[in-house]
């Protein structure tokens, strides 16, 4: 087997495609032969040791995948050689093979391509979470998206969609203004790339406009930074402001406006969650797959490339180029 291995701290360029021993399930796991992996960005930090967890090197990132069953571990049931399966891993997903407990696989139907199920656990997962387990979005609320053109974005716009809210996507440029209505965003704003005062008070502003000057019931940030503070002045009297990432940077926030406002700020570590409700989970990623049944999700691939080339897909989130979800994937 080989994989995409992270030695020591630092950028997409130190990762090593490097080659390994096959892998043999422990009791409990099974085998997957990796034929896609979704690209996401934490997979940028913990390279860095800059993510919540941070593995014993050597590692692989890669934080889910999807693949076929090739070999079963003792006490395992439910599953036989050859069962299409994705995943939820944490790490170790830039690879071609990954040993998985059991009970974080998911078969996944025909209809969904290898690209597609990888690309649909952690965006739609983490979405989903947020929206119903974190902020019990309901049908007629206003739910703003920031960052709304990435992975997590575009799975929020949709899920939005499902569940009967208006979408607002909020993004940095009039191309990824135009993929999220083509997603289905009902409006989109074009916010400036760097915030400064003028620009946090256009911002807020345009938001209060578009919402009637009622305000947004659910925010959904996965931006952060200066982003942060606008977005909370415009929030609707108890709304849900939800904290879901930080590439902007880890924002500084007046704790008189969740006051003013009667809004909640509302952590989502989707990671987290799933280990601390599996039962949960199971049951919103059986609904997930409803909805992709039903057409009403569906994952967009921005790019697909050969694992070996992960440095270039890592660039691409981190350079926030990404309309939709990039994957990696083995021949």
């Amino acid at each position: 087997m080989h994989s995409m291995l992270s030695n020591e701290p630092g950028g997409p360029e130190t990762l090593i495609w490097s080659e390994q021993p096959d892998l043999s399930p422990k009791k409990g796991e099974i085998l997957v032969s990796v034929r896609a992996a979704g690209v996401n960005f934490p997979d940028t930090l913990i390279i860095r040791d800059l993510y919540q967890v941070k593995p014993p090197r050597p590692f692989a990132p890669g934080g889910e995948v999807s693949g076929e069953v090739i070999a079963i571990g003792e006490g395992v049931t439910g599953y036989s050689l050859g069962d299409r399966v994705l995943a939820l891993t944490g790490h170790g997903g830039f690879a071609t093979q990954i040993c998985v407990p059991a009970n974080q696989a998911v078969k996944f139907p025909e209809t969904m391509s290898y690209e597609e199920a990888a690309a649909f656990v952690f965006t739609y997962g983490t979405s989903y979470h947020a929206l119903k387990d974190r902020a019990s979005l309901a049908p007629g609320e206003t739910l703003l998206v920031l960052g709304a053109a990435g992975g997590v974005g575009v799975a929020a716009i949709e899920l939005g969609k499902a569940m009967g809210a208006r979408v607002i996507a909020a993004v940095s440029t009039e191309e990824k203004a135009e993929f999220c209505l083509s997603v289905g965003a009902d409006e989109a704003l074009v916010y400036s790339r760097e915030m400064n005062k003028a620009d946090q008070k256009k911002f807020s502003s345009e938001i209060r406009e578009l919402t009637g000057r009622s305000g947004v019931d659910v925010a959904y940030d996965a931006v952060g930074g200066d982003y942060a503070e606008p977005v909370l002045r415009s929030m609707a009297w108890q709304g849900r402001y939800l904290v879901v990432g930080f590439p902007a940077g880890i924002p500084k926030i007046p704790l008189n406006l969740p006051l003013l406002k009667g809004c909640d700020i509302r952590g989502v570590f989707w990671g987290a969650s799933v280990f601390q409700d599996p039962k949960g989970h199971a049951s919103n990623m059986a609904e997930l797959q409803e909805l992709f049944r039903s057409a009403k999700i569906r994952p967009r691939i921005h790019a697909s490339l050969p694992m070996q080339r992960a440095a270039e897909a890592l660039g691409i989130i981190e350079r926030r180029e990404v309309m939709g979800k990039v994957v990696l994937t083995n021949a």
